[in-house]
């Protein structure tokens, strides 16, 4: 994933989510995905997929058991 689509889909979430405090940064050593934060705490990957020429993205956040409130 070059800068451009990085800033697109950074852009896309922090409008999704409401939330600016999302940032979208790429991965060393991998072109197919990206990381995503919300201020330093990483919450997931985004993986780019292309398709006979359409262009997906997936983002994939795990949530630890011990995160969650009872």
């Amino acid at each position: 994933m070059d800068k451009t689509e990085i800033k697109r889909i950074e852009a896309y979430l922090r409008r999704k989510f409401q939330l600016p405090a999302i940032s979208v940064r790429q991965r060393p050593q991998k072109d197919d995905s990206a990381e995503v934060n919300i201020g330093d705490e990483f919450i997931g990957v985004i993986f780019k997929d292309v398709d006979e020429g359409e262009t997906s993205y997936a983002f994939n956040m795990a949530i630890l058991d011990i995160d969650l409130e009872e």
